[in-house]
């Protein structure tokens, strides 16, 4: 199935019943087994067909974060390729990201979005601020680190009215996967974008995982 990229502000087009599902999740997904990919999330399996995330998630968008050039030497001569590090998320708590590497920039642009669809998580919202306190679902619940490479990202609650304050690429990630309020610091080589959003999505990640394991305690008792 060819993945296009689309724009934030373009409807989706999926059809399900035209999907051949290959694993046994996407089998579950079209038979309506698992309507919820928070179900998927719970039980701690892996996404291997984007087509899943395309199904659960009918409001997903994505963005393109960086274009670059790459070359690679070989026994005749160098061979250059664009890398493409892309977002998707669809307001609502869930976000990814991913990259892809082609001779051509839409394959490119196709891959990332398809692995940035692969590697979707959910963002536990909250409010963790001691400057608002207010119950309210628009930050995060505490303090989430993240490293990758040289870059270290420290994801923090904020109050309400703020905003996301963070850099460029970190910011467009939160803001798609719905964060209304955060501060964010970070140390290291920032301007490589792509370490800096792996990180901070590794931070994510992290609170994630905290929560499943809670839930998968709290059955075993």
């Amino acid at each position: 199935m060819e993945y296009r990229y689309r724009g934030r502000d373009e409807e989706p087009r999926f059809n399900i019943e035209a999907w051949e599902p290959r694993t046994e999740i996407g089998k579950r997904v079209k038979n309506h087994e698992i309507t919820s990919i928070e179900q998927i999330f719970h039980e701690g399996k892996h996404i291997r067909e984007v087509e899943i995330v395309d199904a659960l998630l009918p409001d997903i968008k994505n963005e393109v974060i960086e274009i670059a050039s790459v070359q690679r030497m070989t026994k005749n001569n160098r061979k250059a390729k664009f890398r493409v590090t892309a977002i998707v998320g669809d307001g609502k708590g869930h976000v990814g990201v991913g990259w892809g590497k082609e001779a051509e920039v839409k394959a490119a642009i196709d891959r990332a979005i398809k692995n940035a669809k692969e590697n979707i998580i959910p963002i536990i919202f909250g409010c963790g601020s001691w400057q608002c306190m207010c119950g309210m679902p628009h930050s995060i619940p505490l303090i989430a680190r993240g490293k990758c490479g040289s870059v270290e990202v420290i994801l923090k609650p904020a109050p309400r009215g703020l905003g996301v304050v963070a850099s460029e690429p970190v910011k467009k990630m939160l803001e798609l996967g719905g964060v209304k309020d955060l501060w964010s610091f970070s140390r290291g080589r920032t301007r490589a974008r792509y370490n800096a959003l792996l990180a901070a999505y590794r931070a994510l990640r992290k609170e994630a995982s905290m929560k499943n394991m809670a839930l998968i305690e709290a059955k075993e008792r």
